[in-house]
């Protein structure tokens, strides 16, 4: 039943986000939208929709067998794009839209890697099914709702602290990314393949 399907993997693509096991697409989120404020709701929901195109591609080229990935590298890289988006949090200057757009570019890209994650354990449950496309649609969106879920969450943080507090954006900003940053650091560490 193709409602079955996408219900089925819709919630997967959510507890995909959100589960406790998720950390690593969490503290990427985190890194990804803690340089923007509530009032840049528009270009975060964008940011994270190019992550969702970028893991969603990787996942249908996986599923229909087209590429394969190691997992050791995967796990290991996975926790580098989080270090090198803190990395690039720490060294900015100004929060304007035109200087942050090379967002759109990392999340984009390090959607693929993020995306050959998961890859390998969805690509069987996915092969079996008749109903590729539903699965795949499912899943997306269920992700997409995840981060969407999670995006909202770090903009009512960030508005409750701007705005009843007197911590100001760039300390909020290198507190935030200099705790992704060792996190990531760490997981990749104990994820070096070789």
């Amino acid at each position: 039943m193709p409602l079955q399907d996408f219900i089925f993997y819709f919630k997967l693509g959510w507890a995909h986000i959100i589960s406790a096991d998720a950390l690593d697409h969490q503290l990427f989120i985190l890194a990804l939208v803690a340089i923007y404020s509530y009032v840049n709701l528009k270009q975060v929901l964008i940011l994270v929709t190019a992550f969702t195109i970028g893991h969603s591609f990787t996942l249908l080229l996986s599923v229909l067998d087209i590429i394969r990935f190691d997992s050791k590298w995967v796990e290991f890289l996975i926790p580098c794009t989080i270090v090198i988006t803190a990395i690039s949090n720490l060294f900015r200057k100004n929060f304007s839209l035109k200087s942050i757009k090379i967002n759109y570019f990392l999340a984009l890209g390090f959607g693929l890697i993020h995306g050959m994650g998961f890859a390998n354990s969805i690509r069987i449950m996915l092969a079996k099914d008749q109903q590729i496309g539903w699965g795949l649609f499912g899943f997306n969106l269920g992700l997409e709702a995840g981060q969407v879920f999670m995006v909202i969450i770090i903009l009512l943080i960030t508005f409750l602290i701007f705005n009843y507090t007197r911590i100001k954006r760039m300390s909020w900003v290198l507190f935030i990314s200099a705790a992704v940053f060792s996190l990531a650091l760490k997981m990749a560490l104990e994820r070096i393949p070789f």
